[in-house]
């Protein structure tokens, strides 16, 4: 037995919250930006994922005309920052909607340190930043998909395990529905099976 939803039928808010809750997890770009007047922007962005390898491009949608999205389309850069579990409320506070102009870095106390490659700063505290520059953007609805280039990627080394990020130090955060957050509360690994090894269904093994 299943429940049917009718988009056409729910408010937009509604089939938002009914999207968010089963679209689950997102990991979250924590996305710094300056405008071009010099202020820097610091917001958490959940529909956020990979759009290429080869170049290597990220993306996320803004819902909405928020200062991430003026800020990227003004000057052509952006950083996306790592957010980490134990960032939690920092990550909070920063989706808070202050005034245009209002820095997030000061308002919630975030340290920042420069990037290599571009101008907006990183979160000195992720430990991850990818640095990008503005492949395209493309408007769809009420949303609008930034796809940035990464031109340089910093992580740090206490997330490192021979030289590969490893998750358990990552300890990424994710979004699911309403104002519920995840942590990675367990990892499995399997791996990918060959044509040629092919043993039939998972059931029937």
């Amino acid at each position: 037995m299943r429940t049917d939803f009718d988009p056409a039928a729910m408010s937009r808010n509604e089939f938002y919250k009914l999207l968010t809750a089963t679209v689950v997890p997102r990991p979250i770009a924590w996305v710094s930006t300056t405008s071009a007047d010099g202020t820097h922007n610091l917001a958490p962005h959940s529909f956020f994922t990979i759009a290429s390898v080869a170049p290597p491009v990220v993306q996320f949608s803004s819902v909405g005309r928020k200062d991430t999205l003026h800020n990227v389309e003004a000057t052509g850069q952006f950083v996306v920052n790592f957010a980490p579990e134990g960032l939690f409320e920092q990550i909070n506070d920063t989706g808070t909607d202050f005034p245009h102009g209002v820095s997030e870095f000061e308002a919630a106390g975030i340290a920042t340190e420069p990037s290599l490659r571009v101008k907006p700063p990183r979160v000195a505290a992720s430990p991850v930043a990818l640095e990008c520059e503005v492949h395209s953007t493309l408007r769809i609805g009420d949303g609008t998909v930034v796809f940035g280039r990464v031109v340089h990627a910093a992580v740090s080394q206490d997330v490192l395990v021979d030289g590969h990020p490893e998750v358990s130090r990552l300890k990424p955060l994710s979004r699911l529905g309403k104002d519920e957050w995840a942590a990675v509360s367990g990892v499995r690994e399997i791996s990918r099976i060959r044509h040629a090894d092919w043993r039939g269904p998972a059931g029937d093994r």
